[in-house]
């Protein structure tokens, strides 16, 4: 199989028999084009309705991909995002999906919309979304009453509440399973310190084989890089992405 990296939180993942597109927002490296055109099947997912997850440009594909799935979640329906009948699955937590190629099973997350576990190719596959740990920096400092004031977001968060629901949604996924051949998770220098808890703690709780790092700030590879010594110490394999348009094989 063939991982690309496109851009922020968007990846493609090639097989033999199909191409599984995550999270397209843009992709400065023009690496969907070629995949448009190959004549495989292709599934493309949206983990939640925020701009830098969900671009209407994957409706647009139809015109040049042979067969193509739209697997969405619900929340970009629910802000009108898009349209019922422009989605092949429209899906939220706890849901599952199937065909001849491709497993889904959707999990959750502690901000917008959905995670996928995806099974294809007798590999396993994670997409966080947006789960993370966001508030990691805040977890040292609370309040008397456990709250914080966020200048960032503006208003007052409780930290080791929000901390809570993450790991809540780690809880769920280990029901479902405890390993992955491959997982693509957030590791987003701009939460501040202790930006990478949140992976941190996803392959404490999980076999995987791969790490791969997303969500970081546009050219910032190496700041997402800083996850590499975190998953070597428990001989996780780690993908220090360089750039655009970038691809591993696993």
């Amino acid at each position: 199989m063939k991982l690309t990296y496109i851009f922020h939180s968007g990846f493609a993942l090639e097989t033999d028999s199909c191409i599984l597109i995550f999270d397209y927002w843009q992709d400065p490296a023009r690496a969907v084009p070629p995949l448009l055109e190959s004549g495989k099947p292709l599934y493309v997912f949206s983990s939640h309705f925020h701009e830098d997850h969900f671009n209407r440009e994957i409706f647009g594909w139809k015109a040049k991909a042979r067969h193509i799935r739209f697997i969405l979640s619900k929340d970009i329906l629910k802000h009108r995002r898009a349209r019922k009948e422009e989605a092949d699955a429209w899906l939220a937590k706890g849901a599952a999906w199937q065909d001849g190629q491709v497993s889904v099973t959707v999990t959750g997350s502690n901000d917008s919309g959905v995670s996928w576990v995806v099974g294809t190719g007798g590999r396993l596959i994670f997409h966080a979304g947006d789960l993370n740990n966001w508030y990691a920096r805040f977890l040292s400092s609370p309040a008397g009453d456990g709250r914080v004031y966020s200048t960032e977001f503006g208003c007052d968060i409780d930290p080791l509440r929000e901390e809570k629901r993450f790991l809540g949604e780690l809880k769920d996924i280990r029901k479902i399973t405890s390993r992955f051949d491959v997982a693509m998770f957030p590791v987003d220098g701009r939460i501040g310190n202790g930006y990478t808890l949140g992976a941190r703690q996803f392959i404490e709780r999980f076999d995987v084989g791969c790490l791969v790092p997303m969500h970081f700030v546009a050219g910032g590879f190496e700041s997402a890089w800083r996850m590499k010594e975190f998953a070597d110490a428990r001989g996780v394999r780690f993908w220090s992405i360089r750039e655009n348009g970038e691809s591993m094989t696993f």
